[in-house]
């Protein structure tokens, strides 16, 4: 015969284990913090500002139909 289980117990703690399992789901998607997040914005919007910065004037953005 198998062992014998307290289905209470047993309820309780796979509901422990699918708690925890959402949570690390969360502080993978929202684990960034406020200031690293403000961070990475300023990067990018001086990144994009340099390049900007170093783009000709008088080409075009979009390739032309030939001819």
């Amino acid at each position: 015969m198998g062992e014998v289980v307290n289905l209470r117990r047993a309820r309780k703690a796979a509901k422990r284990r699918s708690d925890e399992a959402h949570a690390q789901e969360n502080r993978v998607r929202f684990g960034v913090s406020k200031a690293d997040r403000q961070a990475g914005e300023q990067s990018r919007a001086q990144a994009e500002r340099l390049l900007d910065g170093h783009r000709l004037e008088g080409t075009p953005d979009e390739p032309s139909d030939g001819g």
